[in-house]
């Protein structure tokens, strides 16, 4: 898994690729947390993401409660079919609020 982090239009946007999976998960779920720690909202962008399991959905999770707990946006980008896959089996496709592209999830935190 590789991970770019950047800040825009007050929010920081993290874009993950390859696979998310146990191997990967702590430093997934690291800057997940570290990013929703700021206090600003967070867009997980998952075009890239060719494999994810249980540990990576786990995360993402983590990322969730914690921004809805501190009172702040945690949305998802641009999922990929990999991804979605497994949102939808575990049903938390309805939970994250999921946003087409990176575009789309900056405008709904505006």
């Amino acid at each position: 898994m590789n991970h770019t982090t950047n800040e825009e239009n007050g929010a920081i946007i993290i874009t993950f690729e390859g696979d998310v999976d146990l191997d990967s998960s702590p430093d997934c779920r690291k800057v997940l947390l570290e990013s929703v720690a700021k206090n600003v909202p967070v867009l997980a962008d998952l075009t890239g993401v060719t494999y994810i399991d249980s540990s990576g959905i786990a995360s993402l999770v983590e990322a969730l409660q914690s921004a809805r707990k501190s009172g702040h946006e945690f949305a998802l980008a641009g999922v990929s079919d990999a991804a979605m896959r497994v949102l939808s089996l575990a049903r938390l496709d309805s939970v994250f609020a999921i946003h087409e592209s990176r575009e789309a999830g900056l405008k709904s935190l505006d």
